[in-house]
């Protein structure tokens, strides 16, 4: 009768082989340094091409850059450090990861990549809590240096009237009709009448045009506050509500500008932001065959960490 004695291996796991088990297939500090890193180098380039710009802008007239040209390097600057930041987070977190060597060369790439879209993301909620910081710090800014003026105006004027496009028509219609005329009524009335000629332009300049009644009823108030004949002060009403109406329009065009200006801007912004990602993944993929082949990178012909 034999007995078999049967003697476990023991088996020791290196780093680069266990980080394959369940719950290590992603390298969190590879990820936060990679996000890291490329928050850094954009924060830098983004300071040094603010600086650059500075310098291309001039407040006196005709010198410096035209706003169309500064706005078309401005949004290629901007992809350029896009491109480079997340890069450079992308390829961080695919080199200094550890690797899966039972894994299949597809899957290895896979997993790099993926580690590269997490530095993205990573970095991208890192920029933005920057740039939420940076915004809130100057708008407070302005407020607090603001309201001391802000305060000496609403000393100088208790109630401040908001500017309306109604406001250029009805400035024009309760003016004097000549230099030195006199004026049947007192301000009080004229305060008191105001709001009500406002919310006649405001009313109907969406129509285009005043209703006969509005019109026979502002003209009679124009000559008696104007001392104008009453065809006098009817011409007068059609010119004022014709001078609201440009400025409806002109506030609508500058009003529409903006908005395309926006759209364009944030187009802009979402395709440099997809092309940062796929610069971070595909700098994943080449950080993480660097790695497996241990590849020394020379930069003007001298060994760098880079």
């Amino acid at each position: 009768m034999s007995s078999t004695t049967i003697i476990a291996e023991e088996r020791v796991i290196t780093p680069h082989e266990g980080a394959h088990l369940p719950g290590h297939f992603l390298s969190w500090g590879a990820i936060i340094a990679g996000a890291v890193c490329g928050a850094a180098i954009s924060l830098l380039l983004f300071a040094f091409g603010s600086a650059i710009g500075l310098t291309a802008v001039s407040p006196w007239p005709h010198m410096g850059l035209s706003p169309v040209v500064l706005a078309v390097i401005a949004a290629l600057w901007v992809a350029i450090v896009q491109v480079v930041g997340f890069g450079t987070a992308g390829y961080v977190a695919g080199r200094v990861r550890n690797s899966w060597r039972s894994v299949s060369p597809h899957e290895q790439r896979f997993r790099d990549g993926m580690h590269g879209f997490i530095a993205w993301a990573l970095a991208l909620l890192i920029g933005s809590a920057f740039a939420v910081s940076a915004a809130g710090n100057l708008i407070r800014g302005g407020a607090q240096a603001a309201a001391p003026i802000a305060a000496a105006g609403m000393v100088a004027r208790q109630t401040p009237p908001a500017v309306t496009p109604a406001d250029y028509g009805v400035d024009y219609l309760l003016r004097p009709g000549t230099a030195g005329a006199p004026v049947a009524n007192s301000a009080v009335n004229l305060s008191e009448l105001r709001p009500a000629l406002m919310r006649i332009f405001a009313d109907n300049l969406g129509a285009g045009s005043l209703p006969p009644r509005e019109r026979a009823y502002l003209a009679s108030l124009v000559s008696a506050q104007t001392g104008l004949a009453q065809a006098d002060a009817e011409k007068r009403v059609d010119e004022a509500f014709a001078e609201a109406k440009n400025a409806e329009t002109k506030a609508r065009l500058a009003a529409d500008k903006a908005r395309k200006a926006t759209a364009l801007a944030a187009f802009l912004a979402a395709a440099t932001l997809a092309v940062g990602c796929a610069a971070a993944c595909a700098a994943a993929g080449v950080g993480g065959r660097h790695r497996d082949e241990q590849t020394e990178l020379r930069l003007f012909g001298t060994a760098r960490f880079w």
